[in-house]
């Protein structure tokens, strides 16, 4: 594969990645100012970067737009966007007036475009086969505009990455870091684009467009974490809910007063039609089995932990599963005995059981479907 058509697929890649990541984060992000302007300043990244595809320019100028226009518009949204990360910068100062002066900044930079451009009006304009370049060969015009993304971008770099060492929230360290990292491709692109001009072959075309390209990947990726966070949380949660399930259905059917709802027929209902969000129902799972878990030590039998632990190392369990084949095996007799009506006695801890541990409850829903029986269950007659 040719530099140019990999910088073309990762071009419409990053498009759609951007867009993507707009349209999941739009609502969310509009609705708390701290993250307003980081999703409008990915807006007009994505604007630009599309405007920049190729394939989109071709398909502009087949119905009728000229390519100076297109090329115009994209830079000027460009401008925009390197304003908005400038204000989205110094909006968490609260500084006003330097606010103020960003904005009649960006203001006057975007008005000096469309003036030198329109100064520029009979100069040649670029022809299809250079459909990436300038929108006007002016100098000015250029210096301009390289200069005003590479401040904002230079701003952004500094101002994300000293943030990110000041928060402790774990999603806005990673959104300004790698909001940074794309800072630095942008400021990358804009480099070799102004050696371009100056002198440079068209042979690194392609590559400052495979760079622009990685920089819109990482934009979206910056706009994507608070997402991905809480797709991660929710994989957890379903994963805790799907395998804590039979072990909590046995123990608060054992021990039914430490469940705040029954559990349903099939734990294939209890994850698809959950009564509560996944996170705060394999938190509830968690803690009302190690509450029925604690409960159940009264009727824990003595040496039952290690007869359990013999049996699990006899039928062939890994070494690094015997210590829950022993839990679940000692507490299923428990189980079984408070079913079976024995008359409850002194609480015998369980090694090895802290606090409910989810790792913990984890291994002995894992060792429990063939462990629940293999102890014998004590006669009712005969307390433990």
């Amino acid at each position: 594969m040719s530099t140019h058509e990999l910088a073309t697929q990762v071009g419409v890649c990053s498009v759609f990645a951007m867009w993507f990541a707009l349209v999941c984060r739009a609502r969310p992000a509009l609705r708390q100012p701290h993250q307003r302007g980081l999703w409008l300043t990915v807006l007009a990244a994505a604007v630009a970067i599309t405007l920049f595809q190729p394939k989109i320019v071709r398909s502009l100028t087949n119905t009728g737009v000229d390519v100076h226009t297109i090329a115009l518009t994209r830079n000027l949204i460009g401008v925009l966007s390197a304003g908005l990360v400038l204000l989205f910068m110094v909006g968490s100062t609260r500084a006003r007036r330097l606010r103020l002066s960003v904005l009649v900044g960006l203001t006057a930079t975007m008005g000096a475009l469309l003036i030198l451009d329109r100064l520029q009006i009979d100069h040649p304009r670029e022809g299809p086969a250079s459909l990436q370049g300038p929108a006007d060969p002016a100098s000015a015009y250029w210096l301009l505009l390289i200069v005003a993304h590479l401040v904002g971008d230079a701003v952004a770099l500094v101002v994300c990455w000293l943030y990110s060492l000041r928060t402790a929230d774990r999603d806005l360290v990673w959104s300004l870091r790698l909001f940074a990292v794309g800072s630095v491709f942008a400021f990358v692109f804009w480099c070799g684009y102004l050696w371009h001009l100056c002198g440079g072959t068209p042979a690194m075309l392609p590559y400052l467009s495979l760079i622009i390209g990685v920089h819109g990947l990482i934009r979206a990726a910056s706009l994507l974490v608070p997402t991905t966070t809480a797709l991660v949380r929710s994989w957890t949660a379903l994963r805790i809910t799907w395998h804590l399930w039979p072990l909590w259905r046995d123990l608060v059917a054992a021990v039914p007063h430490v469940a705040l709802a029954t559990p349903q027929r099939t734990r294939l209902q209890e994850v698809l039609r959950p009564r509560f969000p996944l996170a705060l129902q394999a938190h509830r799972q968690t803690i009302e089995t190690y509450d029925a878990l604690l409960d159940l030590q009264q009727y824990v039998q003595p040496g039952a932990y290690e007869e359990a632990h013999r049996h699990a190392r006899q039928a062939g369990v890994r070494a690094d599963h015997l210590t829950a084949a022993a839990l679940a095996g000692a507490l299923g007799q428990a189980r079984r005995a408070k079913v079976a009506g024995t008359p409850p006695s002194i609480p015998r801890p369980l090694p090895g059981v802290v606090h409910g541990s989810p790792e913990t409850l984890l291994g002995i829903a894992r060792m429990w479907p063939s462990m629940t029986d293999a102890l014998p269950c004590p006669s009712p007659a005969h307390p433990l």
